[in-house]
């Protein structure tokens, strides 16, 4: 049966980067954040989150995830209430996407909040991607186009690095791609997965 991979890290640690390296290297990749949009469009979910939300948070029948943000970034119990209507959703549409893999030995599923949503559960190893604090928060500013308070709130919202490491196998530290890159063959080489010859 397939092995399921879960990387996970902050904000700004450079996650997708680190899962690019896996899927070049011939590892199937699911990102959780790309899944969640695309459960999003489904129209259940959608009535789901406007009976939960209210209409305030959509335009014309269109949901404004500005707004959304606004109402689930800085206040847990609204969170909670998302995170449980996606989710589970979430889950599914992975699993559907697995199929696509079974006769590879692992997949990666790439999550932010991999042990928050109690995904890391379902993974057979566990990678977390560390990288400095002010080196993530330049990056999410300069990516989102936000603010640093802005930042600093949504760290808040996530586990910190020391209690998603003590939690995980493995660690690798992002602060420059060539060394995130050699980490990732190295545990390739751990958990003997074939690297695609390029």
């Amino acid at each position: 049966m397939t092995k399921v991979i879960g990387l996970t890290g902050g904000i700004g640690s450079g996650k997708t980067t680190v899962a690019n390296y896996f899927q070049e290297l011939g590892v199937p990749v699911y990102i959780a954040d790309d899944g969640a949009k695309r459960v999003m469009q489904s129209k259940n979910i959608l009535a789901e989150v406007k009976s939960t939300f209210g209409g305030s948070i959509f335009d014309d029948e269109v949901l404004n995830r500005a707004k959304l943000a606004q109402v689930v970034f800085n206040d847990k119990e609204q969170l909670a209430k998302l995170n449980a209507i996606v989710h589970p959703a979430v889950k599914v549409d992975f699993e559907e996407w697995a199929k696509e893999y079974k006769n590879y030995e692992y997949v990666l599923y790439e999550a932010a909040i991999l042990f928050e949503s109690g995904r890391y559960k379902d993974c057979d190893v566990i990678i977390t991607v560390t990288a400095p604090e002010e080196m993530r928060i330049e990056r999410v500013i300069k990516r989102d186009k936000t603010t640093r308070e802005q930042v600093l709130s949504r760290m808040k919202m996530q586990w910190n690095d020391e209690k998603r490491i003590s939690n995980s196998n493995f660690v690798i530290n992002n602060n420059n791609l060539k060394n995130a890159k050699e980490e990732v063959v190295k545990i390739l080489k751990i958990l003997n997965i074939k690297q695609k010859q390029s």
